[in-house]
C-alpha cells in the first residue's frame, strides 16, 4: 500500500513538472510577443513625431532659402530658369578646324579590314568605306563591325567588274541596286554614299558618266570622288614612306580633303601608313577627321549638267 501511495505521488508532481513546462513553452512567446508588440507600438510614434519634425525643418528651410524639397523629376516644382546653365556651361567651347580630312577606303572588305578598323578605333578615327558585294561570313562580319564602330558605309559597285558595270545604263542600276540591298540585308544600312569604280572621270564607261551621275542624283544617291590619293592603287607594292607622303603633300592646299586609300589584302604598307598619317595630320592642329555624311559637300571630278536635269 505504501508504495502504491509513493507512486502516486511521483506521477502527481510528474504531471504537474509537464504541465507546468507546457504552460511556460505557451505563455513565455506570449509574454515576448506582447512586450514586442508594445516597443514596435513606441518606435511607431516616435518615427512619426521624428517625420513630423523633420518635415517642420524642411518648412522652415524652405522658407529661408527657397529650396524646393525632393520630389520625382517629371513632378519637380522647380522653375525653369532655376536650371538654366551659364552660357559657358551649356554651350561648351568647340575648336574650329581649318581643315575637314575625309579617309577613305576602296575595295573592301579584305583581310586587312580588321586591321584598320583596329587602327582607327585606337585612334578615334570615323572614316569612310565604300565596299563591293562579297557573301563570306568574314566579309559579312566586317560589314557590320564598320557600321557598328560608327563608320559610313559606303557603296563601290557589286562586282567591281568594268566591263560589266560600264557596259549599259541597265547593267550600272543593276550592279548598284543589288549591292544596296545587299548591304541593306547584312547591315540594315540602305546606303546613299557612292564611288564610281575608276571616279567619275573615267575613260572606260560605254554610258555616258552624266547620264549614270544624274540617275544618282534622282535616286537619291551622292556620289563622290577624291581630291587627294594616297598612290595606293598601283598594282605593284608602293612603300609605306611614299604613301604616307602622298597623304600630307596635298594638305596645304585643300580645305576639304578626301583622300583615296584602299582596302585589298595586296596593301599591307596602306595598312602600315595608317598610323603615320592619322598621328601627322594630327600634330598640325588644324585639322579633324570625318565621315562621310548627309552634311558632307562632294568632292567630284565630273559634274552633273543642268541642261540634264530637265
Amino acid at each position: 500500500m505504501e508504495e502504491t501511495a509513493a507512486r502516486r505521488k511521483r506521477i502527481n508532481r510528474l504531471k504537474k513538472m509537464i504541465l507546468g513546462t507546457a504552460a511556460m513553452a505557451i505563455l513565455i512567446p506570449l509574454v515576448i510577443c506582447i512586450v514586442l508588440g508594445v516597443r514596435v507600438a513606441q518606435l511607431s510614434g516616435e518615427v512619426q513625431d521624428l517625420e513630423a519634425l523633420l518635415e517642420e525643418e524642411r518648412n522652415k528651410t524652405e522658407e529661408i532659402t527657397g529650396v524646393f524639397s525632393t520630389a520625382y523629376v517629371e513632378e519637380s516644382p522647380r522653375e525653369p530658369e532655376t536650371e538654366v546653365l551659364s552660357k559657358e556651361e551649356e554651350e561648351p567651347e568647340v575648336k574650329e578646324y581649318e581643315k575637314e580630312i575625309y579617309l577613305t577606303f576602296d575595295d573592301g572588305p579584305s583581310s586587312n579590314t580588321d586591321a584598320i578598323l583596329d587602327i582607327l578605333k585606337a585612334y578615334d578615327v570615323k572614316a569612310t568605306f565604300f565596299v563591293v558585294g562579297k557573301t563570306d561570313e568574314k566579309s559579312k562580319a566586317a560589314y557590320q563591325r564598320i557600321v557598328a564602330e560608327g563608320h559610313t558605309l559606303g557603296m563601290h559597285s557589286y562586282s567591281h567588274k568594268y566591263d560589266e558595270i560600264y557596259q549599259s545604263k541597265e547593267s550600272f542600276i543593276e550592279d548598284l541596286t543589288a549591292l544596296q540591298e545587299y548591304l541593306y540585308e547584312v547591315t540594315g544600312v540602305w546606303s546613299r554614299y557612292y564611288r564610281f569604280p575608276g571616279g567619275s572621270s573615267n575613260t572606260v564607261s560605254r554610258v555616258d558618266m552624266q547620264e549614270l551621275a544624274l540617275w544618282l542624283s534622282e535616286n537619291d544617291i551622292s556620289y563622290y570622288d577624291w581630291n587627294m590619293a594616297s598612290g595606293d592603287a598601283v598594282s605593284g607594292q608602293i612603300s609605306k614612306d611614299t604613301i604616307v607622303s602622298n597623304c600630307l603633300n596635298g594638305l596645304d592646299s585643300q580645305s576639304r580633303c578626301m583622300i583615296l586609300m584602299h582596302d585589298a589584302a595586296e596593301k599591307n604598307t596602306t595598312v602600315e601608313a595608317l598610323p603615320e598619317i592619322i598621328t601627322q595630320i594630327r600634330l598640325r592642329g588644324d585639322s579633324c577627321f570625318l565621315p562621310i555624311t548627309d552634311e558632307t559637300k562632294p568632292i567630284q571630278h565630273l559634274k552633273v549638267q543642268e541642261s540634264n536635269k530637265q
